[in-house]
């Protein structure tokens, strides 16, 4: 009868965090791709596989009119949201060095050597924010989280 109730607990217990919560994902650090402006959480819209956030719903229909303009930074909100992590260099595509970390929009990314570190590091701004999450840095060097 115990082990019944425990079960039974344990059971209640995932399905209340499957269903309330548990896809939650942490908006603090995250800015709207279109505006620049904090996210609401009611705003999330499919992107490669997970969600991308933004501060209005009028900023997802810009965004759905032209994606590869908000693409790097939707790609940079996805990893500061904990939705992808970096797996490799954004820039050549080889094993990460964790010496080389620098901050990019407020998100920390490593490369595979200083050369690497050095031209991200000249970058300011949406230069540098292209650069370092753009899609063909974002394919080389992050993936989405699966669930």
């Amino acid at each position: 009868m115990k082990t019944r109730a425990v079960i039974s607990l344990a059971i209640a217990t995932l399905l209340t965090a499957t269903l309330y919560g548990a896809d939650k994902v942490n908006l603090e650090k995250a800015k709207c791709p279109v505006s620049g402006k904090e996210c609401a959480a009611d705003t999330g819209v499919d992107y490669k596989g997970a969600k991308v956030y933004f501060c209005c719903n009028n900023c997802p229909k810009a965004f759905a009119k032209d994606t590869a303009k908000y693409a790097a930074k939707a790609n940079q909100q996805l990893v500061v949201t904990g939705q992808a992590k970096q797996v490799k260099c954004p820039l050549a595509g080889k094993d990460l060095n964790p010496e080389t970390k620098i901050t990019v929009a407020g998100t920390d990314v490593c490369f595979c050597c200083n050369n690497c570190k050095g031209a991200a590091s000249k970058k300011t701004g949406d230069e540098q924010i292209e650069m370092v999450f753009g899609d063909k840095a974002f394919e080389k060097g992050f993936e989405v989280v699966k669930k």
